[in-house]
């Protein structure tokens, strides 16, 4: 919004004055992320800006630790473990989500309050005490160091997105149009598929992204419970700075905060898609 032709000097400073501190905020949170890309470019293996970086010498900057990365069979073998794992546990996260969700969304149901307090539990419970339940579970049952029981944590990590972005989007969503359907002959199932799916899609898709970046980005839970086979790219990260420090690791990083980058934007144009299906004004 511009300013006011009317406005005074303190509506004036008070413009100028919160875009600077809105920038100033955006510059605190986004500089630590952005400084590791032109380092994972450094053609020395350090952590540090070289004198040839700074001056911008071309023979300072390298490709190296990006093919370091793709030819490196663990690093490789990580980045795969996380895609699988991420997309299982996403599969099964968004499933069970969404039909919590549609329960939660109706009025008669019993102790909705409590049962959402559960769902979201995940997110509220510091990560490490979710871990350590986690492991002692999973090893009496004999689900540690196995992809399945990797993948069924992240799965209970991100169902309470997937809950939150869904209930969100049924909060505007007119029951009228699924009691038509209903008095029009089309049974539960068609439905849901044919008049409330398509409607809650925004939210379901967002939640499901939400739950792949919970799986793809944590190193907690994983810690706990994977052997070397079941390694993540964010445990390899962890374990790479412990053992042998290389700027491999940022240009690993680079790569994510560019997938990270990528999932947001789409979490951002679903955003504006559910508030147009909504007649509302995208901003």
């Amino acid at each position: 919004m511009a300013l006011p032709s009317y406005a005074g000097p303190l509506e004036t400073t008070w413009y100028y004055g919160f875009r600077v501190l809105c920038a100033l905020i955006f510059i605190f949170l986004i500089a630590p992320i952005l400084v590791i890309i032109p380092l994972s470019f450094n053609v020395e293996p350090y952590f540090t800006f070289t004198q040839g970086m700074l001056a911008l010498d071309p023979d300072a900057y390298s490709m190296r630790w990006y093919k370091d990365f793709i030819n490196n069979t663990q690093w490789t073998h990580s980045i795969k473990n996380s895609f699988i794992i991420a997309i299982f546990s996403t599969i099964l996260a968004t499933t069970f989500g969404t039909i919590a969700a549609l329960g939660l969304s109706r009025a008669h149901m019993p102790f909705r309050s409590l049962a959402m307090g559960m769902l979201i539990s995940p997110m509220i419970v510091p990560i490490i005490i979710s871990a350590a339940g986690m492991y002692f579970f999973y090893s009496n049952i004999g689900l540690d160091q196995t992809y399945f029981g990797i993948i069924l944590a992240h799965t209970a990590l991100g169902t309470p997105f997937v809950v939150i972005t869904v209930t969100a989007t049924l909060v505007g969503f007119d029951h009228s149009l699924s009691r038509a359907s209903a008095s029009l002959g089309a049974d539960p199932t068609r439905t849901f598929f044919k008049v409330v799916m398509p409607l809650i899609l925004p939210g379901v898709i967002s939640g499901g992204l939400f739950a792949f970046i919970t799986s793809f980005d944590e190193v907690v839970v994983v810690l706990f419970l994977s052997g070397f086979e079941q390694r993540t790219i964010p445990l390899q990260m962890w374990a790479g700075l412990r053992e042998q420090i290389s700027p491999t690791i940022l240009a690993v990083a680079t790569i994510l905060v560019i997938i990270s980058i990528a999932l947001l934007t789409t979490l951002e144009l679903l955003r504006r898609r559910s508030e147009r299906l909504r007649g509302m004004s995208p901003g």
